[in-house]
């Protein structure tokens, strides 16, 4: 605990830097306790504040920017793979859309401040193919807004922080336990209601093929589209005749869901997590003719079966 004390009073800025940057490139080690640490460092005249405040900003842009060059060039793709990563598959780009259809580009600047909106927001906008410059703009006065108050914490609160730190300095090795062992029980934690989930939306899934040989025959089926506005404008494609609806107006839109037909629920989503959820509502509600996609969008896409382009609503 002494060591890192050190680290951070000798080199608090270039720690800052590669600590937001790690953070807003995805890496889970948050960032704002070193920039309160580095505040309170600087303001006891070790450091520049200005400097401090400049390389946290320069670091956050720099990883936010990464991963909007990386929605605009490879789309629903980058989406998939974080959620893929994510330890709450089901709502990573789902929570995200929601904001960005509530607030529009305003998300960008405040995502920082939301757990699971920061990380998905900037490449969900280069998805939506946000401006260049009002992208920037917008990440940059988000990135100011978020390393102002923490360091500002720190400095507000600089003698508050140096007695936990003496605490922890007091404590050695059985500080550092501790932290370490709750951040793995977290960990865990969020890694068993993964678990949990998977294994509570677990049912049959129909295939394209089979999906494709229904569509086909006289009685249809009826194919939800549950990904959001937000999703589906970006992504520009969905299946023929496919209905959308919201995954969270699934049971208030029961009346919607005829008994005596087929119910496919697609989405673009990690183990087709919105689609087994929403199939898993319906069955518990007594309907036996309801699965999801397996695959989603994709693998009926990748399949080569045709699909129709989502038009543009006003705003």
């Amino acid at each position: 605990m002494e060591a890192l004390e050190r680290l951070l009073r000798d080199h608090g800025p270039t720690l800052v830097f590669v600590n937001v940057l790690l953070e807003r490139l995805g890496v889970p080690i948050p960032a704002m306790p070193t920039m309160i640490v580095g505040g309170t460092a600087a303001a006891q005249g070790d450091d520049s504040l200005s400097v401090l405040f400049g390389l946290a900003v320069l670091a956050s842009v720099i990883g936010d920017g990464a991963w909007f060059v990386l929605g605009r060039r490879y789309g629903a793709r980058v989406l998939r793979l974080l959620c893929s990563i994510s330890l709450s598959p089901d709502s990573c780009v789902r929570q995200t859309s929601t904001h960005f259809e509530r607030w529009g580009a305003w998300t960008v600047l405040l995502g920082k401040f939301i757990p699971g909106v920061g990380s998905v927001a900037p490449p969900l906008a280069g998805v939506m193919r946000m401006n260049w410059l009002r992208f920037m703009l917008l990440t940059t006065a988000g990135s100011a807004l978020w390393a102002g108050i923490s360091i500002g914490a720190g400095v507000l609160f600089r003698r508050q922080v140096d007695e936990l730190l003496e605490r922890l300095r007091g404590a050695g090795f059985a500080a550092a336990l501790v932290v370490g062992a709750l951040l793995a029980a977290y960990i865990a934690l969020k890694w068993w209601e993964r678990q949990r989930f998977y294994k509570s939306v677990r049912m049959a899934r129909i295939t394209v093929d089979e999906l494709r040989s229904l569509m086909d025959a006289p009685e249809k089926p009826l194919v939800v589209d549950l990904r959001g506005p937000t999703e589906r404008l970006s992504d520009g494609r969905a299946i023929p005749g496919a209905r959308a609806i919201d995954l969270a107006e699934v049971e208030r839109r029961i009346g919607d869901f005829p008994k005596d037909r087929e119910i496919i629920f697609y989405c673009n989503c990690p183990n087709e997590a919105s689609a087994a959820t929403a199939a898993k509502a319906l069955h518990d509600l007594g309907y036996l003719r309801v699965r999801p996609l397996l695959g989603g969008l994709e693998a009926w896409v990748a399949a080569g079966y045709g699909f129709e382009a989502v038009a543009p609503t006003p705003r």
